[in-house]
């Protein structure tokens, strides 16, 4: 990809989120949708490899029919209600229609079936963009529709997501599908608060973009694409993948690391509304999710599995990794002190 089209297709990126993300009109809101989708698929097909041409149109088609639909129920709503604005879903039949359109768009369970596949057949740094970015426009339309939406739905939809998340991600070799099946568990824990706590959704939203940005990150500096190569990676830069160790367990929501915060206040949020029974399955669910993100710190560190192996060891280099790292990471591992002061923030 030329640096013209690099350029041109990040520009737009950027201006159909902020049009998204900033709009009061359905259309205006899909419009930003629309650009948002047209400038990440030149992204996931700029390798043309096969599985990257197939993972683009995949996301086309996914997205596609889910704009469909999002315009569909704003028409609905506008035919019954007669006005256009975001916060004003007033028709049931639309508030239905908008929640599968954004599930599909985000990656809730059950219309999570595209995104490993896409993760998959893209690079590093695209997938990256799939996991953060471009979840910021659906995720701020589901937050200022949050009022009309079905609790019922959204919190079956948060469950399952946090349960499917867990356990696919159990037989996973891939590290890009495991950090897909990771982002699909963390959406589960977003989705089930936005009905009572919005502004937590948002900073569950930040600091998993946060971390996962971290990840993504220091996989791409060291080459790792599966868990065989990570398990050698130790060799090109010890001390990143001890950072990398921390972060995962970060992501997995171990106390005292940052990832412990969203978690703690989701479920004494969730209890304080009376939704222990809810707070108390997605605790335990988050589990699932736990045992596969110890394997990957397991492999992160300089540890050696008991059998040999075929893969020859790298020497260590010195190759120049991204400044932003060393910041995200302290980050990602340490901002649970700091909880009073954001707790205030928000």
């Amino acid at each position: 990809m030329s640096p013209y089209t690099k350029l041109l297709t990040s520009l737009s990126l950027l201006l159909g989120t902020t049009i998204a993300i900033s709009s009061n009109h359905w259309l205006m809101a899909w419009t930003g949708l629309e650009i948002n989708t047209l400038a990440i698929i030149p992204m996931i097909a700029k390798s043309h490899h096969p599985r990257a041409v197939e993972a683009a149109v995949k996301y086309f088609l996914v997205q596609a029919v889910a704009s469909a639909l999002l315009l569909f129920s704003s028409m609905t709503n506008a035919w019954s209600s007669g006005q256009w604005e975001i916060t004003q879903m007033t028709n049931p039949v639309s508030c239905l229609l908008m929640t599968v359109a954004i599930a599909m768009k985000l990656g809730l369970v059950p219309f999570h079936f595209w995104f490993p596949e896409v993760l998959q057949g893209t690079s590093l740094t695209t997938a990256l963009l799939l996991s953060t970015l471009t979840k910021l426009p659906p995720l701020t339309l589901l937050l200022l529709t949050s009022h009309s939406l079905n609790p019922t739905l959204l919190t079956t939809m948060a469950i399952a997501s946090t349960a499917l998340g867990g356990w696919m991600g159990l037989n996973q070799t891939q590290t890009r599908k495991i950090l897909a099946f990771s982002s699909i568990s963390h959406l589960g824990w977003m989705a089930a608060i936005i009905l009572y706590y919005p502004k937590l959704t948002l900073l569950t939203f930040y600091l998993y973009t946060m971390m996962t940005t971290t990840v993504f990150l220091t996989l791409n500096a060291t080459k790792t694409l599966n868990l065989q190569a990570m398990m050698i990676a130790w060799t090109k830069a010890p001390a990143l993948n001890t950072t990398l160790m921390l972060t995962l367990l970060s992501l997995a929501g171990l106390p005292p690391l940052t990832g412990f915060l969203p978690k703690w206040l989701i479920l004494q949020e969730l209890t304080n509304q009376e939704l222990t029974p809810t707070a108390m399955i997605i605790a335990m669910l988050s589990l699932l999710g736990l045992f596969f993100y110890l394997r990957l710190a397991y492999y992160s560190t300089i540890t050696l599995p008991p059998n040999s192996t075929t893969h020859m060891k790298q020497w260590h280099t010195n190759n120049p990794t991204s400044t932003i790292i060393a910041p995200l990471t302290s980050s990602s591992i340490l901002l649970l002190p700091l909880s009073p002061m954001i707790l205030a923030s928000i």
